[in-house]
């Protein structure tokens, strides 16, 4: 699912859920940093952490 994310997608991370809501800012040779509200800026293996697109944030 990771290789559909582009930059301003928001996203959540279910192994992580008290990071909150993040947005997508880059995704690069298999790296996706993603701001998220609880913890910042954080740069992750997308062969290593599925996350989920959020499609309603509200």
């Amino acid at each position: 699912m990771n290789e559909i994310l582009e930059p301003g997608m928001l996203v959540r991370n279910p192994a992580q859920p008290e990071w909150g809501l993040g947005q997508v800012q880059s995704v690069i040779d298999g790296k996706i940093t993603v701001n998220f509200e609880e913890c910042g800026k954080i740069t992750l293996q997308s062969a290593h952490v599925p996350l989920e697109i959020v499609f309603d944030a509200g």
